[in-house]
């Protein structure tokens, strides 16, 4: 991202605002239409910040560890939990294609804690409404999701997930990327003015904020997608070091998720020679164990 298209300062106009979010999508565009060999992983990293910041909306304080654990340890089969739950939702986004279906919005809205209600059935309605306006995708995604709040105001989670299905309809993204629920605590776009308060759906300012959320999003995107293609590289270094049979099918596991269980990665492998694997990764740099446990550890790039 290059520093001209960063804004800076407090006061910055609607019309800077659109043209940074504007080419801040552009270049996210231009990778996420790159197709790099690691997006799985990079997609999934995002959707765990954007599920940190749900959590923290649903009121619960689950960090990025909290809600990992929940996804990555469970057993087959295993509920996940609230916490996994929230995660699973965002998982689930990375995955979507360009159409939804009122079953799978009943079903991310369960995911969040949210109770279906006749009034959220309008949503497919308000989502085509918005695409064949034709509008910018900064301000669909805003439209997506002040409407969802005006239907029903506990629904604000379930709104960010849509804004983000949204905007990548918008930019005819194969899947979406996750970005805007991150942003809701963390940036300083939905500050009010003179610092009181946050600026909510439906609000005046509201499109501002969203205009400058994703600036910082797409940025925030790009730094991250800097960092694992870098370790994504040091990964591929290491696998014709590798001898262990079965290992390429956890590098490919590695390349697509955002971590993986030390013991139980690949079905292929032992538990015994799962763990040994990974220790051998380490010890080539290409992965890192994300836990900090000595015990049932968890890793990625």
């Amino acid at each position: 991202m290059p520093a001209w298209a960063i804004l800076r300062g407090a006061a910055i106009s609607d019309t800077d605002a659109a043209f940074a979010s504007g080419t801040a999508l552009t270049l996210l565009d231009n990778l996420v239409r790159a197709q790099p060999d690691w997006a799985g992983a990079w997609r999934q990293r995002l959707a765990l910040k954007c599920a940190v910041s749900a959590a923290r909306l649903m009121g619960r304080n689950e960090g990025e560890a909290a809600l990992r654990d929940a996804w990555v340890l469970r057993s087959a089969g295993d509920e996940s939990g609230p916490a996994g739950s929230i995660l699973a939702a965002y998982r689930q986004l990375t995955r979507r294609s360009l159409m939804i279906s009122m079953k799978t919005l009943q079903d991310i809205a369960l995911l969040l804690g949210i109770g279906w209600s006749d009034e959220l059935a309008a949503i497919p309605g308000m989502v085509d409404d918005i695409v064949q306006t034709g509008k910018a995708p900064p301000f669909a995604a805003a439209s997506i999701a002040a409407g969802v709040c005006a239907l029903r105001r506990d629904a604000e989670t379930l709104a960010w997930w849509l804004a983000d299905w949204v905007l990548a309809r918008s930019m005819r993204w194969e899947r979406p990327v996750p970005l805007l629920m991150a942003q809701r605590f963390s940036s300083a776009a939905f500050r009010a003015t003179g610092g009181k308060g946050r600026v909510q759906p439906g609000d005046e300012a509201f499109d501002r904020a969203v205009c400058l959320a994703l600036a910082q999003g797409a940025a925030d995107a790009c730094r991250l997608a800097t960092e694992i293609a870098r370790r994504a590289d040091r990964l591929s270094a290491a696998v014709p070091k590798l001898r262990t049979k079965g290992a390429g099918e956890v590098v490919r596991l590695l390349l697509d998720e955002d971590a993986l269980s030390g013991s139980s990665a690949s079905t292929r492998l032992s538990r015994w020679a799962n763990s040994r694997l990974f220790e051998r990764l380490v010890s080539l740099d290409a992965v890192r164990e994300l836990s900090g446990r000595s015990t049932f550890r968890i890793y990625g790039l």
